[in-house]
C-alpha cells in the first residue's frame, strides 16, 4: 500500500482581504501550504496530490515539493467536491490522507497515526475537543463511543451543538472506498455543499468501522481563516522553536519576543536578546551573544562572536571573536575573518575582512579584499561604483586608513601604507610609506559672513 496525501488549496480566504491566495500567508516565514507539504512529504508518499483554484499559477510558483500532482477546482463547491476532482489520483490499495493547506502546525506523526488507524477501521478521523466549538462540525458517537457521523455546525441542533469533541477535516481512509463514498455525496444541508465528512455515515452505513485519532494540543489543527487566526498560529509557531532553543542550551531573553522566519540552529551558551529575527538558514557556534533588534539572514556565525544592537546581517560568513556593531550592516558575500571589528554606522557589502582588522565607525567598504590587522579610520569609503561598473580595493597588511578618505577603486593599498586624513586614493600605494593628497589649508583675511536680510521681500 502507498501513501497518498491530498492537500486542499484551492480557496480563496476572503476573510483575509488580501489579493495572495491564502495558502501562500506565511508561518515563520514560510507558506502555509509548504508546512503542510513538508510534513506530508515525511511520509515518504508515492506524491502528494494538491488541489488548487484561486491563484492556482501564483501557489504552484511559490511552492516547493516533491512529485507533486496538481489538481484543479475551478468552483469550490464544498470539500468533497474537492477531493472528488483528485479521484484520478487514487488507486483502490493507496491510504489516502485528506489535508488542508491553511492548518500550517499539523505534524508527520499525526498523520502517521491517521493512516495507521486503518488497521483495523475502514475510516479515521482527525478530531480534538475544544472548550469553545462554535463553527466546528461535532462528532456524533453512539452509546458505546462508536462514531455515527459528523453534523456541520448549521446543521447541527441546539443538543449537538453542546458537543466538544470536533472534527479538523484530516481523515485517511483506502482509495476503494473512498471514490465509492464521494460519489455518493449529495449537497443536502444548509450549505448546498458537498461535504467530505458525509463519508463517515456512508462507512457506519455499510457497516464499517470509524475510528477517531484525537490530537490533544488543538493549535496543530486549527486552520487560519484571517489575519487574526494566522497571528496566533505564528505565535504559536515561534513559541515551539523557542521551546526547542532553549531545551538545546540557548538562553533567551524573552521567548516571547523572538522571531524564527527559517532554520535557526545554535551552539552551547548562545544568548539572543529580545526582538531578534533570524531570516533562512542561520548557524550560531558556541557562546555568541546576539543583542537587541538585530536581524539575522542566511549566515553563520562562529563561536565567541558578538552582534551588538540594530545589526543587520546578510548572507555572510562572519568568524569567531568579531564584534558587529551597534547599526552595523553585513551585506552578501562579506566574509569577516577571525576577530574583526565592524563598529556603528559601518557598511560591508561583498568583502573580505582579515584577522583582527577593525572598521571602527562611519564606514562604507565595498567590493574590498582587506588584509590582517588593518585599521579603518571613520568616514572612509571605497569608491567601487562609476555608475555602470564595480571595482576592486585591494588592502594589504597592517594598513592604516586615516579618517576620510577616500580610495578610488580600482585601488591597491600594499601592505604596511598609511593614509593621511582627508586623502583621495586614486593611485596604487606603495609598502611602508605614508601617502596623502590634500589641498592647501588657506584663510581669507577680511572676509565677513553673510549677515541675514530680515526686510520682507514684498516683490
Amino acid at each position: 500500500m502507498a501513501l497518498l496525501p491530498i492537500i486542499l488549496a484551492a480557496g480563496q480566504g476572503t476573510r483575509m482581504n488580501s489579493s495572495l491566495p491564502k495558502v501562500l500567508h506565511t508561518i515563520g516565514g514560510k507558506p502555509m501550504l509548504q508546512h503542510v507539504i513538508d510534513s506530508c512529504q515525511q511520509l515518504d508518499p508515492k506524491l502528494i496530490g494538491i488541489i488548487v483554484g484561486h491563484g492556482a499559477d501564483k501557489v504552484k510558483g511559490s511552492i516547493e515539493v516533491e512529485n507533486p500532482s496538481w489538481v484543479s477546482q475551478a468552483q469550490q463547491k464544498g470539500t468533497g467536491h474537492a477531493v472528488l476532482q483528485a479521484v484520478d489520483l487514487m488507486l483502490d490499495n493507496d491510504v489516502v490522507i485528506i489535508a488542508y493547506g491553511d492548518v500550517p502546525l499539523i505534524k508527520t506523526d499525526t498523520l502517521k497515526k491517521l493512516a495507521q488507524k486503518l488497521d483495523t477501521a475502514v475510516l479515521s478521523v482527525l478530531t480534538t475537543i475544544l472548550d469553545k466549538p462554535f463553527g466546528y462540525g461535532r462528532i456524533i458517537r453512539d452509546d458505546s463511543s462508536t462514531i455515527q457521523c459528523i453534523v456541520e455546525e448549521k446543521d447541527a441542533s441546539d443538543k449537538e451543538k453542546e458537543i466538544a469533541e470536533v472534527n479538523t477535516g484530516f481523515i485517511a481512509a483506502k482509495g476503494e472506498d473512498l471514490k465509492r463514498w464521494l460519489s455518493q455525496i449529495k449537497p443536502n444541508n444548509a450549505q448546498g455543499e458537498y461535504y467530505l465528512t458525509d463519508c463517515i455515515a456512508m462507512a457506519v452505513a455499510e457497516g464499517g468501522a470509524v475510528e477517531s485519532v484525537i490530537c490533544e494540543n488543538h493549535l496543530e489543527v486549527e486552520g487560519v481563516n484571517d489575519r487574526t487566526q494566522q497571528a496566533k498560529l505564528e505565535r504559536a509557531y515561534q513559541n515551539k522553536q523557542a521551546e526547542k532553543l532553549m531545551l538545546s542550551g540557548v538562553t533567551l531573553a524573552d521567548p516571547a519576543r523572538l522571531d524564527i522566519r527559517g532554520k535557526l540552529t545554535a551552539g552551547k551558551d548562545v544568548f539572543i536578546d529580545i526582538n531578534t529575527v533570524f531570516i533562512g538558514d542561520v548557524s550560531l557556534g558556541d557562546n555568541v551573544i546576539i543583542q537587541p533588534g538585530c536581524v539575522i539572514e542566511n549566515t553563520k556565525i562562529a563561536d565567541n562572536t558578538i552582534v551588538k544592537t540594530n545589526s543587520v546581517v546578510e548572507s555572510a560568513l562572519i568568524g569567531s571573536s568579531c564584534e558587529i556593531g551597534p547599526f552595523a550592516r553585513i551585506r552578501p558575500g562579506t566574509i569577516l575573518n577571525d576577530e574583526a571589528k565592524v563598529g556603528n554606522f559601518v557598511e560591508v557589502k561583498k568583502s573580505t575582512i582579515g584577522q583582527g582588522s577593525k572598521i571602527s565607525h562611519l564606514s562604507y567598504i565595498g567590493d574590498t579584499t582587506m588584509g590582517n590587522d588593518v585599521n579603518i579610520g571613520a568616514g572612509t569609503i571605497t569608491c567601487n561604483y562609476d555608475g555602470a561598473n564595480k571595482f576592486q580595493t585591494i588592502i594589504g597588511d597592517q594598513v592604516f586608513i586615516g579618517s576620510d578618505t577616500q580610495l578610488v577603486a580600482p585601488v591597491t593599498i600594499a601592505k604596511g601604507s598609511t593614509i593621511g586624513a582627508g586623502s583621495t586614493i586614486t593611485k596604487d600605494t606603495p609598502e611602508n610609506e605614508l601617502t596623502l593628497s590634500r589641498s592647501k589649508q588657506m584663510t581669507l583675511k577680511g572676509w565677513n559672513r553673510p549677515i541675514k536680510n530680515n526686510k520682507k521681500d514684498n516683490t
